[in-house]
Formats: structure tokens, sequence, C-alpha cells
């Protein structure tokens, strides 16, 4: 079995400014502090590098994404479902995790995100 067995994973993707970038960068720093301190067992933060419009869908169509910004695209991993539960309200409830959308250094009506079970891991 690999290290990713049996765990849970949640999933980001979301449209940041490049002049954004940095700031975006140091509040998903954080974060992800928080999220580490009450648990999860991983955080990650991934910039776009390679990432083109689809003929159909893609991820800068699906966040509409402008000629300005870039995808960045993020995951947390948990223990289980139920630990990332457990974790997401405590994150939610500390003080330092400010969830005031005008602070934040990317359009959060454009992201998105879920939940997911591992399927498979090679």
């Amino acid at each position: 079995m690999g290290k990713y067995a049996g765990k849970y994973v949640d999933g980001f993707i979301v449209p940041v400014p490049k002049k954004n970038l940095e700031k975006y960068r140091q509040q998903a720093e954080e974060m992800g502090k928080l999220w580490r301190e009450y648990g999860a067992l991983e955080y990650i933060e991934c910039v776009g590098d390679d990432v083109k419009p689809g003929k159909v869908t893609s991820f800068p169509q699906a966040i509409k994404l402008e000629d300005d910004e870039v995808v960045v695209f993020s995951w947390i991993v948990y223990e289980s479902r139920e630990q990332r539960d457990k974790v997401n309200e405590k994150v939610m409830k500390d003080p330092r995790a400010n969830m005031d959308p005008k602070t934040f250094a990317f359009d959060g009506a454009r992201m998105f995100w879920g939940g997911f079970k591992v399927l498979l891991e090679l």
C-alpha cells in the first residue's frame, strides 16, 4: 500500500492575478501552516506553467482566466474524510484564518474546489 491509500484530498483551482502571485504565495504559506498545525498531512500550491485553453473545457475556461492571471492548482491531504472535516472546522474557527474575501489575492468567486477519496496510487 502506498502513502496515500485510504487518504482524503481537498483540491482547489484558483485564478490569481500575476501581479498578486507573491501576495498569494504569502497568504497560502500562512494558511498552509494552519492546516498543517491542525493535522493536514500535506499542503501543496502549484502555479500553472503549461496550462492552455481546450476546445471544450480546461482549467482556464473553468475559472474564466483573464490575460493577466495564472491558474493555481492546490491540494491538501488528510488521513480521512472525518479528519478533514475536523481540521477544516478548526481552521475556519481560528482567528488567524482571515476569510474576508476583500483581503484575498485572488477572485474567490471564480475559485472551485472539492473533496476526493484516493482511487489509485502507483
